[in-house]
């Protein structure tokens, strides 16, 4: 048996068992079930067979006739949840008993159906199955992760380049639900870097087809159909051909919607009910598709305001969060500077064909003071400009300092005291000399006591910072 993280990869790939002496019913089920989705369906006419194939083959799930000749599914049922107590049972029998169903369900069956079964309590039935089949292998890995904080593929991960636990964390994440079937809702500031999250989630996942990404926010409502849905020829006006949608492209993949926040209610809609039946209609067809792949979308936008302001569906935003990812921002997690750092330089130099030059200590310093809004695309920006600009020897600070200047502002956190309390008419100004000498004094901390980088806080020159601070102290000693 596999467990943790290999179990939860593999979930959607493994088949539903189907254990019953009546091969009509094997046969209806079997179709039900692929046209539901499932890809991989075994049917077992004698139960004799069932626990030896158990031994050899890992299955999603077990649908089983209860009663059977040769051995019963009374008996296979506690021998089952004994010895693979993850696989959930769902008992189907003829017998409308409660005395039987209550004994199934205390001998660890998951649901109990009675002939002859209606095909949408057999497909809910199937569905909540599977969610509580991934949730089971969610936890288990959640478990391994907790207990031994290793990733099991480095490689999917290879293009985040990170020192800090926060992103170590979510690359753990990923992997615990990479495998499973639910949608993913990626957030974080423009630049954090959710695309390739996204990517990562598909990488680990290890379904087969393509990652197709569409960012989402520039489409109306018939470009958004289009665009995903595809469209038939004579669909509309300038449809000459039949054109296949991104979904179709993704079959068996990964779809990525970027900035779904700044999609339409209509939009919003139209993929609601993509989730929810896992079936589309390309333009000018009245004929549905099923769909195979899994959806993760990305925004910079706080969907819970949004929904507050009746821009955002309600019911959209939890079908999508089933797995939630926030990426922090880079000023969040300022330990991966340096190493961001190092890795564009290098980049950089690869790309225009230069010598790698040696960044000096205080431009960590100074990347740290700098709120970057851009986030790791403006610092990768930043890098490459500089890169460009470079002769020889070590990395100039010139282009940094131009770029940062004032702006840096210690995170958005300027004067603290009674300089943040000057919109309070109870509580007196500072005077210029008390602002301008705490002003100094933050930036000073800030910049870690270096002198030239404090002064590119100020916007300031070094020799200016350099005048102010022999004049305070010159005072000083005449007091």
């Amino acid at each position: 048996m596999m467990d943790g993280i290999k179990n939860s990869n593999r979930l959607a790939a493994l088949p539903v068992l189907i254990v019953d002496d009546e091969p009509q019913i094997l046969k209806s089920f079997s179709v039900i079930l692929r046209s539901s989705g499932v890809k991989d369906v075994i049917c077992l006419e004698d139960s004799r067979e069932v626990m030896s194939l158990l031994e050899r083959q890992e299955v999603a799930l077990i649908v089983m006739d209860l009663s059977m000749p040769h051995i019963s599914g009374a008996k296979l049922l506690p021998d089952i949840s004994q010895g693979y107590p993850h696989i959930p049972v769902i008992i189907m029998t003829a017998m409308n008993e409660i005395e039987t169903a209550v004994a199934s369900m205390q001998a660890g069956a998951f649901d109990y159906l009675v002939k002859p079964v209606e095909l949408a309590r057999f497909e809910s039935s199937i569905k909540r199955a599977l969610e509580v089949r991934s949730l089971r292998s969610e936890v288990s890995s959640l478990k391994r992760h907790l207990l031994h904080g290793a990733l099991e593929h480095e490689d999917a991960f290879a293009s985040i380049v990170t020192a800090g636990k926060s992103m170590r964390a979510i690359c753990q994440y990923v992997e615990v639900i990479a495998g499973t079937q639910q949608p993913v809702l990626i957030t974080g500031e423009t630049g954090v870097g959710k695309e390739l999250i996204a990517r990562a989630v598909h990488a680990v996942s290890g379904r087969p087809g393509e990652f197709v990404a569409v960012n989402v926010a520039g489409l109306d409502d018939a470009m958004f159909s289009d665009t995903l849905f595809g469209h038939k020829k004579g669909a509309f006006t300038g449809a000459q051909e039949t054109r296949d949608g991104l979904i179709s492209q993704a079959t068996g993949g990964t779809l990525f919607l970027d900035e779904i926040g700044d999609t339409s209610e209509v939009s919003q809609v139209k993929l609601l009910r993509l989730l929810q039946e896992q079936k589309y209609y390309p333009l000018g067809s009245d004929v549905p598709r099923a769909s195979d792949v899994r959806i993760v979308v990305a925004t910079n936008h706080d969907l819970s305001a949004l929904i507050d302001k009746e821009a955002f569906r309600k019911d959209l935003y939890y079908r999508l969060r089933a797995h939630q990812i926030h990426i922090p921002s880079l000023r969040e997690r300022l330990e991966d500077i340096p190493v961001l750092t190092g890795h564009f330089i290098r980049q950089a130099s690869d790309t225009l064909g230069k010598k790698p030059p040696t960044a000096p200590q205080e431009l960590y310093t100074l990347l740290a003071a700098y709120p970057f809004p851009g986030n790791v695309r403006e610092l990768e920006s930043m890098i490459f400009d500089a890169v460009a600009r470079h002769q020889s020897g070590v990395l100039s600070m010139e282009s940094f300092r131009a770029i940062i200047g004032s702006r840096a502002g210690f995170h958005g956190q300027a004067a603290s005291g009674r300089a943040v309390n000057s919109s309070d008419p109870s509580k007196a100004l500072p005077t210029l000399r008390e602002a301008e000498a705490e002003l100094i004094s933050k930036a000073l901390t800030t910049a870690g006591g270096n002198q030239g980088i404090a002064a590119t806080l100020l916007g300031i020159t070094r020799q200016a910072l350099n005048k102010r601070l022999t004049r305070r102290k010159e005072k000083d000693a005449d007091k």
